[in-house]
């Protein structure tokens, strides 16, 4: 009998749902959790406020990964190679070389439409806050959307399956910004799948998470521009961008544009055709 009860709370442990929601509400907890006691502490120093972001953007990311990895090494009883440090310079630079291009392509077609021209050019100093918000905001997003959803999900029905259902989830969670339009919830959509499809082609988080920082950062560190139609921060270019929103994405920045959805969606198929050539796409368990 405690060896049946045994077996049925297993199965209830192991069902993707309750695995799902277990991990979130961990994960979150471990967020908010992370962010009060990072400003607590960093409120007993002396730092710059700009120094005391950066810093509390590391704690909490690193907090973040830690506790994935304690979960599901503990949850699934297995090494979690989601963060596995083997290529781990390989997979930060693929990550990032191809976030930065696609932004920077989104950036110059606005450019070369007439609407992109650069004021000034600030201090490097001035990346620190886009930068500590961007690194902080790819990892929680990506361990929430890919690392939690996507995969355990991917588990029973297949990669083509759960990349769909956790992009269109991804693109949902945005529609609370402001100044969302029906071509920005369509682009971060589109943006979902290439993160999504970057999480098969490698089999770990530090692609995603590197193409995630890398997108935005560029966007709004680098090029001045709003992204996700949250308030400018501040940048290395700052720029005067106006023009067709259709191309310049208005208030909600470069990703509600037209050409911010192409080339997301041609960065998404290579990533698959990739992974279909190295059996990297996982089939759903009624195809097993």
């Amino acid at each position: 009998m405690e060896t049946q009860t045994l077996s049925r709370k297993q199965k209830i442990f192991n069902f993707p749902v309750v695995k799902i929601i277990l991990a979130l509400l961990t994960f979150m907890a471990v967020v908010i959790i992370g962010q009060q006691i990072a400003v607590k502490l960093l409120d007993l120093t002396s730092l710059d406020k700009d120094y005391r972001n950066l810093l509390k953007g590391f704690f909490v990311s690193f907090s973040c990964i830690f506790s994935y990895i304690l979960f599901f090494k503990k949850y699934d009883k297995r090494v979690v190679t989601e963060f596995a440090t083997k290529g781990l310079v390989k997979n930060l630079f693929i990550g990032f070389a191809v976030g930065f291009i696609l932004q920077s392509f989104t950036i110059l077609v606005i450019y070369l439409n007439g609407s992109y021209s650069v004021v000034k050019i600030n201090p490097i100093s001035f990346i620190l806050i886009p930068f500590a918000l961007m690194f902080t905001v790819a990892i929680i997003e990506e361990v929430l959307v890919r690392g939690i959803i996507f995969r355990i999900m991917e588990e029973k029905l297949g990669s083509y399956l759960s990349l769909t259902f956790s992009s269109v989830l991804f693109g949902v969670l945005h529609l609370a910004n402001p100044n969302v339009t029906l071509i920005s919830a369509i682009c971060i959509t589109t943006a979902g799948f290439l993160m999504g499809a970057a999480f098969i082609y490698s089999r770990n988080l530090w692609v995603p998470i590197a193409l995630h920082f890398a997108w935005n950062f560029t966007q709004s560190g680098i090029f001045g521009a709003i992204t996700s139609g949250n308030e400018k921060t501040n940048s290395l270019i700052v720029a005067k961008i106006q023009g067709p929103e259709f191309i310049t994405g208005g208030e909600f920045g470069p990703e509600g544009s037209i050409q911010a959805i192409v080339f997301c969606a041609i960065g998404t198929i290579i990533f698959l055709v990739l992974s279909y050539k190295n059996n990297k796409i996982i089939k759903p368990y009624w195809k097993k």
